[in-house]
């Protein structure tokens, strides 16, 4: 049996985000992948045995384990022919992600970890499947127990992580978290990668080195994809003309806008709204 539920977020590459959650009580032999994922994923054993391969790595994981799956990483997990597992996950993105992952001491390159001192852990995914509503404070409950999943391993692994490497990665976090809200403030404005560092006070090429570690895409392809996502939210809220839009979200010239709209959503704008209206 399957649970398995989607979550659509309207901001994204914020702090930390949900994507999908739910459960499955596997049947024996069941299999997934191998293929790679969008998402963080987190998944974790509840009852029963299965292998967990990634990285040309494998793991056999039982009862109170649980694994991770980085963005674009190809990994494949199997059931047990006698003791299918039980297992519940999470899957997420975000600014800081990454960085608290790091501070669960979990990585690429170190996906396993064990949770078995209390039913604390089981307790908060089995809340986060059973909300069911789809308002705001519903999505905030959710989102809660995401943070709540996350400190819990946070607490149950942070005695093997450097107190030099939550500085480090700290910091960085700090000044993504800085280049995402000034994007969000200026988004509409005509602004450059350069302006950013000389507003955060660091070097250009540094900055865009710790972005793409933390965020997975350049600066500037997520100011475009960041005025892309505004673009859409206004076609399908607004009755503004193409040209008012494309200036709404910093492009002077529509043309371009057009072009960059229909290279990202594979459709024009106009198409585009159209489609929204069906």
């Amino acid at each position: 049996m399957q649970i398995l539920k989607y979550v659509t977020n309207s901001i994204p590459y914020n702090d930390l985000y949900l994507n999908q959650y739910g459960s499955e009580l596997c049947c024996p032999d069941h299999f997934q992948g191998p293929k790679a994922r969008e998402d963080y994923l987190i998944h974790y054993v509840f009852s029963g045995k299965g292998i967990f391969i990634i990285d040309g790595k494998t793991y056999h994981l039982e009862q109170g384990n649980g694994f991770l799956i980085c963005p674009k990483m190809v990994s494949y997990y199997k059931a047990d022919s006698h003791d299918p597992w039980h297992y519940y996950w999470v899957g997420f993105h975000g600014v800081h992600a990454e960085s608290f992952l790091r501070l669960a001491n979990l990585s690429a390159s170190h996906p396993i970890f064990n949770y078995d001192k209390d039913q604390l852990l089981i307790q908060h995914f089995i809340e986060l499947i059973s909300e069911n509503d789809s308002n705001m404070a519903a999505e905030l409950k959710r989102t809660g127990q995401l943070y709540s999943i996350l400190s819990l391993l946070i607490q149950a692994n942070t005695h093997t992580q450097k107190k030099n490497h939550y500085k480090k990665t700290s910091n960085q976090a700090d000044y993504v978290r800085k280049v995402v809200d000034f994007i969000e403030q200026n988004y509409m404005n005509k602004i450059t990668v350069s302006e950013i560092a000389d507003f955060i006070g660091l070097d250009r090429s540094y900055l865009c080195s710790i972005f793409k570690k933390n965020i997975h895409c350049s600066i500037q392809e997520y100011l475009i994809q960041l005025r892309i996502n505004k673009a859409c939210t206004l076609l399908n809220n607004s009755d503004l003309s193409i040209g008012n839009i494309a200036k709404a979200v910093g492009y002077q010239d529509p043309f371009l806008f057009s072009r960059t709209f229909k290279k990202i959503k594979k459709v024009a704008p106009k198409e585009y709204r159209y489609k929204s209206l069906f």
